[in-house]
């Protein structure tokens, strides 16, 4: 298999009150501390660069700011308990990434700021009610997976232009506005597109099996923070069914993957970094109490 790495950086930034950034030379009384609520098992790249934009503000950890690191280890289950517990710590700030975890902090709390360093389609997904106006207190960024994941099919064909049947892996947690985006592409470029639905890693070598028996010439991952974090497993089974694939992040690439397309990780959480800076300040400049619910 050949391997091409093709970058975009789409994001979409929603509305926060801002700050100015000048108030960074100045040292908080109280030291904010920030909630962290990951799907992830450990920090990786894109954790480090919301940590270099924070110190880009003049906030670095363990001098003039806090963290509580809540780590779900790829167990969706766990992330309501782990929400639940930023709150009792009265955090200043929770930031999250990916759905289920700015759902789960979502529901854990209607004061407390949450700040999305990445979610695939927040509307869509009932996270915020508009990008201009997101209300509650929900805020950050987001990019638009539903059209990034047509992009990717067309990216395929445009690779192979012989195929004819492409398989589509989807964790059940995946937005349905994605997977009609993928099927409208898939009908304009002519394709028969098979849909192979999993809830964790237990059901991958099942999925394999069914997209050879139906004969299907490629595949496409879409996005899911599941299938990121088993994509090592994913990118061994595509190579070993002979099944070209695209995935979304370039990690998957950077593993032994085909393609990937999609918005730039390290951008958007350093971009959170300052959603998360702003609203820490305006809340030390307020005097905000926050709520516990």
């Amino acid at each position: 298999m050949w391997r091409n790495t093709v970058g975009l950086i789409v994001m979409v930034t929603l509305g926060v009150l801002a700050v100015p950034l000048a108030a960074a030379a100045q040292q908080p009384k109280h030291v904010p501390r920030i909630g962290f609520l990951n799907l992830r098992p450990a920090p990786n790249a894109w954790d480090a660069a919301f940590q270099q934009g924070l110190h880009d503000l003049g906030w670095v950890e363990g001098q003039n700011i806090a963290f509580e690191y809540r780590w779900a280890a790829g167990r969706v289950d766990r992330l309501p308990a782990l929400a639940e517990e930023l709150v009792r710590l009265h955090v200043d700030v929770i930031v999250a990434s990916a759905t289920p975890v700015i759902q789960a902090a979502k529901h854990a709390t209607t004061t407390i700021p949450i700040v999305m360093a990445v979610s695939a389609d927040a509307v869509d997904a009932g996270l915020v009610k508009n990008l201009a106006h997101p209300g509650e207190n929900v805020t950050g960024l987001s990019f638009l997976d539903t059209e990034l994941s047509a992009k990717r099919l067309e990216l395929l064909k445009e690779a192979m232009p012989q195929i004819s049947r492409i398989a589509l892996l989807r964790h059940v947690t995946s937005t349905i506005a994605t997977l009609r985006a993928v099927e409208s592409a898939g009908r304009s470029l002519g394709l028969l597109l098979q849909v192979h639905e999993v809830q964790g890693p237990e059901d991958f070598d099942q999925a394999f099996r069914a997209m050879r028996q139906e004969g299907s010439e490629a595949l496409n991952v879409l996005a899911s923070p599941i299938l990121f974090a088993h994509r090592k497993t994913l990118i061994e089974l595509a190579a070993q069914h002979r099944l070209p694939a695209v995935y979304q992040w370039p990690e998957f690439v950077e593993e032994g993957g085909l393609m990937s397309y999609a918005a730039s990780p390290p951008v958007m959480f350093r971009r959170a970094a300052t959603y998360t800076y702003c609203i820490s300040r305006r809340n030390l400049r307020d005097g905000i109490q926050l709520r516990v619910r």
